[in-house]
């Protein structure tokens, strides 16, 4: 019990003993590399506008490194609400029509039943993945702005064509050791 009494007291002590030495509270302005209050600062990004090319005229931009999922780069007006059962994106982007119009299609990691990687299990599936019908959780549209920090990210393709398409169908179970048994 006595000791209970002395450790309480000890670890009181040293509570009150820290406040009472303790600096002031830091500033905003100390704070990170910036050195300035940022509850002051008004910043307005910069006007844009989304390009209002139609789709299957507009040119495809580079992707931003391998694998990543494709910009938009046309409009996307009027093609609001895309829903599961109703998505105008997979009327130009299905792998059998995207070649006719000359539409990126769609990879085929979009054919994949994810749910049962764990189990080491990848079935391909007919249709999309219906955890896959929403297109706006990745993919986004472009608008032609210069950015506010300059990027200094230069990507790495494994394989040239990852810059015009994905492969992640073919690197997805990489270094898993699940990849053997998919083959």
């Amino acid at each position: 019990m006595k000791l209970k009494k002395l450790a309480l007291v000890f670890i009181g002590s040293s509570a009150l003993l820290s406040c009472i030495t303790a600096k002031e509270a830091i500033a905003p302005e100390e704070l990170g590399i910036r050195k300035a209050p940022l509850e002051e600062e008004v910043v307005t990004p910069p006007p844009f506008e989304y390009s209002k090319t139609p789709p299957g005229q507009s040119q495809r931009f580079q992707r931003a490194y391998e694998n990543a999922p494709p910009q938009i780069p046309h409009s996307i007006e009027g093609m609001f609400p895309i829903t599961l059962n109703n998505n105008p994106c997979l009327g130009c982007h299905m792998p059998d029509v995207a070649k006719q119009v000359g539409a990126t299609p769609i990879p085929p990691s979009h054919f994949i039943d994810f749910y049962h990687l764990p189990e080491g299990k990848a079935p391909k599936l007919t249709d999309i993945d219906k955890a896959r019908w929403n297109c706006l959780l990745c993919h986004r549209p472009q608008a032609n702005v210069q950015p506010v920090v300059k990027n200094l990210f230069k990507p790495e393709f494994r394989k040239p064509e990852a810059k015009e398409r994905s492969v992640l169908h073919e690197t997805l179970l990489e270094g898993t050791g699940l990849e053997k048994k998919q083959q």
